[in-house]
């Protein structure tokens, strides 16, 4: 069995939105048994990765740290016209990643004790994302 489903998902702004539950329930619904769930995001300023979910330091200091490597109003950026964080939201998604798989048993996702799954929105305004949800089961 295959399916796909999407969720939407509002991040207020820049940062590391926690959306585990999210996907998790779209996953608890739609299926149980044994599987592989992969995650695409359909956008190119904003990212998906799965991170420690029980101390914010580790994503302040995560978030802190790329921003630092990849400082806004850089002279070199051409690709200014949605402002100042739009080139380095495409850089920082670049050096990350747009799509997860992560397996599932009996409708659980087999994540780790202290793992969450996280939409980084790389803008600074408010953006809705999309997130599609491919299930694959025997």
């Amino acid at each position: 069995m295959h399916m796909i489903t999407e969720v939407a998902i509002n991040a207020n702004g820049q940062g590391l939105h926690s959306i585990t539950t999210r996907i998790q329930s779209a996953l608890s619904s739609a299926t149980h048994g044994e599987g592989l769930c992969t995650l695409f995001l359909q956008h190119t300023s904003a990212s998906l990765l799965i991170q420690e979910n029980y101390d914010d330091s580790a994503r302040i200091d995560l978030e802190r740290w790329l921003n630092r490597l990849v400082p806004e109003n850089d002279a070199l950026y051409t690709h200014t016209l949605e402002g100042a964080d739009d080139m380095p939201a495409h850089i920082k998604t670049a050096l990350t990643a747009t799509q997860l798989s992560i397996p599932f048993r009996d409708g659980q996702l087999m994540l780790g004790t202290w793992q969450g799954i996280y939409l980084w929105e790389h803008r600074h305004g408010a953006q809705q994302r999309r997130v599609l949800l491919h299930i694959a089961k025997d």
